[in-house]
């Protein structure tokens, strides 16, 4: 059997525990081969390099690494399954064994069932270990970093907070349309205050009042803001000054995603799908368009990218039954395939966030044109 593994027991027919059990040994062996080739670029060359000209201690060092192997785990996943259906059909193929099978009736699509059924059980594996496990390692693992570099230093937005808030009007044409209803500035954020405010109130259809502050706080428990040492400035509808008020403290009835925006400290890798969508739904309040779609896009990828298990499983298992191949020659398919996969889903991505493509066919797009190379080559196998 492929590297001498001993064999895997499945419940099954005998076809489908031999077959995933074929599958097993190349796919382990592609998981540890795979996510330590990606650990040593992605991290492990960085963090000696932090350690040497940094001083970054030992034991930090190994304690990102730690938490950040989850995120190289996962992207093996898909490779892994790849090379070892791919090893395992070719080795049937080459032994004469997937001749035998279709001499007694058995169909190409009964002998490649056991690679889609071990796909799907990838596939869900991959989404579960890429929502739950992934996005909480490489958050602690970039804090952990941070903390280590900048001390106990708070991770958060410092400067030049923007928050531009719209709300939906309908024009006397009775077309509904988005139109700014409050402005948010600050210039600086401390982690605990926000320092020289700025807000423009337009809710009532034109600029009522403008708030200028020197620092403000939000109350989580009154679900309020505290304005302190400021001015409000009321005007007219013709846009004229109509009364002045200075005041010490002050508190106003805000919206909270000013300071939401300010806290969030997550990168896309560092969210889960829950998490990403209530970013979202800040976002969707006013926030930066650009970073909305690109959270959007981020979001369906986290769907599609554990289908490029099954996708990956379907191909690696129809390039098998028509390959006679070795090892070496299955392997060389594999990195091939899996540079034109990643550079393909990169790319869509890419055009994604750039406005080019929509969110879910820049997610999909690989996936879909996967599918059909797989689908096409089962069918000719099987004509």
């Amino acid at each position: 059997m492929a590297f001498g593994f001993p064999r895997f027991t499945f419940p099954g027919s005998v076809l489908d525990r031999y077959i995933i059990s074929e599958i097993m040994a190349p796919f382990l062996f592609g998981v540890g081969l795979f996510s330590s080739l990606g650990f040593a670029v992605g991290v492990l060359f960085d963090l000696v390099r932090r350690v040497t000209e940094f001083g970054l201690p030992l034991s930090v060092a190994m304690q990102v690494a730690l938490l950040s192997a989850p995120q190289f785990i996962a992207y093996a996943f898909p490779m892994s399954i790849l090379l070892a259906t791919l090893m395992a059909y070719s080795r049937l193929a080459a032994d004469s064994e997937l001749i035998a099978l279709r001499s007694v009736g058995t169909s190409v699509y009964r002998i490649v069932f056991p690679a889609v059924i071990i796909s799907l059980a990838v596939t869900i594996l991959t989404f579960l270990f890429n929502d739950v496990v992934v996005p909480r390692a490489n958050y602690y693992a970039a804090l952990t970093l941070e903390q280590a570099l900048t001390g106990d230093r708070p991770n958060f937005q410092e400067n030049n907070i923007f928050y531009p808030e719209y709300g939906e009007i309908v024009d006397d044409q009775g077309r509904h349309r988005q139109v700014l209803k409050r402005l948010f500035y600050a210039e600086q954020y401390d982690g605990n205050a926000m320092h020289n405010l700025t807000v423009i109130d337009r809710s009532e259809g034109t600029v009522s009042q403008i708030i200028t502050s020197e620092s403000a706080q939000w109350d989580p428990g009154r679900n309020r803001w505290d304005f302190f040492n400021g001015v409000i400035y009321l005007l007219s509808n013709d846009g004229s000054f109509r009364n002045i008020l200075r005041f010490e403290r002050e508190q106003l009835q805000l919206p909270s995603t000013p300071f939401d925006l300010a806290q969030r400290v997550r990168d896309n890798t560092e969210m889960t799908i829950a998490e990403a969508r209530e970013y979202l739904k800040i976002l969707d309040q006013g926030g930066d368009p650009q970073e909305r779609r690109k959270i959007m896009v981020r979001l369906h990828q986290k769907v599609s990218f554990p289908f490029a298990c099954l996708i990956f499983g379907l191909v690696g298992a129809a390039l098998g039954t028509r390959s006679q191949g070795g090892k070496a020659t299955s392997f060389a398919i594999s990195v091939v395939m899996i540079f034109c996969y990643y550079t393909l889903f990169t790319t869509t991505g890419a055009l994604g966030v750039a406005g080019v493509l929509d969110p879910i066919p820049a997610a999909w797009l690989t996936n879909v044109l996967g599918l059909v190379l797989g689908g096409g080559i089962l069918l000719q196998v099987a004509r």
